[in-house]
């Protein structure tokens, strides 16, 4: 596509969907280390990454929509109203009478990395499915996108590539962010998904060293040869403050990052992938959408909580025009 085509109106009839986990995250106040001592905790806040994916797509103005299991606590009626509210499809959101919503609990290192508590596998979420309603979701959909912290078990991973193949039999396309935490390593199931998610996906949403972890690569570029000849079209790899980096068929980008004052980066790698995605489908041209995404990060680390810093496109304008701070 030509730099200079100018945007296409959103595709009413085409839905971009996400399949996975909705939480209820919980944050400690004081950095630290772990959770074990009492401390004052903040939230709940709405979360889970396909969840916070969406919701940015839908503030974007785009149709959206999530298929997902929450209990039936103050916790799942938390996400659905907050989802309902910016504009997300809810109907495939399965609302589990023998099963909590799940939870995450976050804490805050010195040096700024992160602690996890999650209970996912053993929650609603570890119920999600293609239930009849799910089923009508995707056969409105454009666009699938999964994140690779839903491939938590089998089940859930069968339900995703069954989700996979009911969209593109109907021409729809995929894009697949690995968002990978240290915590879910030891899920031996994992990595077999992913590889098969990276095998299909047209648009591929790495951070970091995450670009070279599904490959034999010992460098980044020799990383970026074998998954475009593996067929992918759109490489995105999400560098934090140094920006981010695209990657296509002859086409190679690298953006800084818009200046802002972090005070809770838990979310902005999923506005991120979700605006990139929503301003491709929406006909902009490769270099806009990354300036976009960059401004979507930007923006999500100036709020605190995982979910609260979504932006529309007027804000993302905002954002590229004085900053992240002073739009916020």
């Amino acid at each position: 596509m030509r730099p200079d085509t100018p945007p296409r109106p959103p595709d009413m009839t085409g839905m971009i969907v996400t399949i996975g986990e909705t939480l209820a995250e919980i944050m400690a106040e004081q950095t630290g280390h772990g959770f074990r001592e009492p401390m004052a905790l903040r939230g709940p806040y709405p979360s889970g990454a396909p969840a916070i994916f969406i919701d940015q797509v839908a503030r974007l103005g785009h149709p959206a929509g999530l298929i997902s299991c929450v209990g039936n606590d103050d916790f799942g009626m938390l996400n659905i109203e907050r989802l309902r509210r910016d504009g997300v499809d809810v109907s495939a959101i399965r609302v589990a009478l023998d099963q909590a919503t799940g939870t995450a609990f976050v804490r805050y290192r010195p040096d700024g990395e992160r602690d996890f508590v999650y209970n996912i596998r053993h929650s609603a979420c570890g119920l999600v499915s293609l239930t009849d309603q799910a089923l009508g979701l995707l056969d409105r959909a454009r666009h699938l996108h999964v994140m690779g912290s839903s491939l938590f078990s089998f089940r859930i991973i069968d339900e995703v590539a069954t989700a996979l193949k009911h969209v593109r039999q109907r021409g729809g396309t995929l894009s697949f962010d690995p968002n990978i935490r240290k915590e879910m390593l030891d899920i031996p199931e994992m990595r077999a998904a992913m590889e098969m998610m990276l095998q299909h996906c047209d648009i591929f949403l790495p951070s970091g060293p995450e670009l070279m972890m599904l490959t034999d690569a010992k460098t980044e570029d020799d990383a970026v040869r074998e998954i475009l000849g593996a067929g992918v079209s759109e490489i995105v790899v999400k560098r934090g403050a140094r920006g981010a980096s695209y990657y296509g068929r002859g086409d190679t980008l690298h953006l800084p990052a818009c200046p802002a004052q972090e005070i809770d980066p838990t979310g902005a790698g999923d506005c991120f992938g979700a605006t990139f995605v929503t301003c491709r489908l929406q006909g902009r041209a490769p270099r806009d959408s990354l300036r976009y995404a960059n401004a979507a990060g930007a923006r999500a680390v100036t709020v605190r909580g995982p979910m609260e810093g979504v932006s529309t496109f007027a804000e993302l304008d905002a954002v590229l025009a004085h900053g992240a701070g002073a739009a916020a």
